[in-house]
């Protein structure tokens, strides 16, 4: 899936605004979906998943972090990607719905984070952003 021109500047913008916060902004998009969620948490057993713990934190601050790396590299993102998606298929074996209900909870902390700067067009972008992503992370499952 390609990227226009106009996605690829929202996503890179989105992507710059969080650069910073990714743990603390990382750590509330896992909060809210072991919350929303609570059959995801089965993956983190070995956490301690209170608020604001240091796992969640450092987790959370791969999951944007890879995002960001990701975020540079639109125009090949199988590439990318594709450690992650070994990682999580082969060894974490991780139920490929996690990554839309992840998605979903990225989305919300964001809108809720970037209120004025996330608008229709970039909320838009970065949905798009993240389904790609999720596609990819499971296309090592099939």
């Amino acid at each position: 899936m390609t990227f226009s021109a106009a996605e690829k500047a929202a996503i890179v913008s989105i992507v710059g605004k969080v650069s910073g916060n990714e743990s603390a902004i990382g750590a509330e998009a896992l909060e809210r979906m072991i919350l929303g969620f609570p059959q995801t948490k089965t993956y983190f057993k070995h956490f301690n998943l209170s608020h604001g713990s240091p796992d969640l934190q450092t987790h959370g601050g791969k999951v944007l972090g890879a995002l960001a790396k990701a975020a540079k590299r639109l125009d090949n993102l199988e590439e990318s990607l594709s450690e992650l998606s070994d990682l999580h298929a082969y060894n974490l074996r991780v139920d490929p719905g996690n990554f839309k209900l992840l998605s979903h909870t990225i989305l919300v902390t964001l809108a809720s984070h970037l209120s004025a700067d996330f608008d229709a067009v970039n909320h838009a972008a970065f949905d798009k952003f993240l389904s790609v992503v999720s596609q990819i992370l499971t296309s090592k499952y099939r």
